[in-house]
């Protein structure tokens, strides 16, 4: 049955696999960093959530270069492939970043509610950014 279904549609799939697989630790570390920071630590949220942003661009750009996006896309300039990287990692920043200022400060909710967007919505906007810009 998986040989009918098209090569390409196979390899999308796998990379959603293997993006979902890192990208799911490497946000699970960020949550974790954000949450410690903020809850335990008393680091102001945007600021624990610049902190886990820091370690999940570090971490994930090599995971992902060499597991979720392998065999996708050139690899020989750095340079470009890095600063795709950063930027769509730029957006998914600003991204939690909207998620922790509407939902700590401006609703007023408890430090985990933005853990839901960030680990449901912000990973499925950055997985379809890297696959058509950054690794595309």
């Amino acid at each position: 049955m998986l040989s009918r279904i098209d090569p390409q549609a196979r390899a999308a799939a796998a990379q959603l696999v293997r993006y979902v697989v890192i990208g799911g630790f490497v946000t699970a570390l960020g949550a974790a960093i954000y949450y410690g920071c903020a809850e335990f630590l008393h680091i102001e949220p945007l600021i624990a959530n610049l902190i886990a942003f820091i370690v999940g661009v570090v971490i994930g750009y090599f995971l992902h270069s060499q597991v979720s996006f392998r065999g996708h896309g050139a690899r020989d300039d750095l340079a470009r492939t890095g600063g795709r990287f950063i930027a769509v990692n730029l957006f998914g920043l600003t991204l939690n970043s909207f998620w922790v200022w509407s939902l700590v400060h401006w609703a007023q909710g408890p430090n985990w509610w933005p853990i839901v967007p960030m680990v449901f919505v912000t990973p499925l906007a950055t997985f379809l950014m890297h696959r058509h810009w950054t690794f595309g």
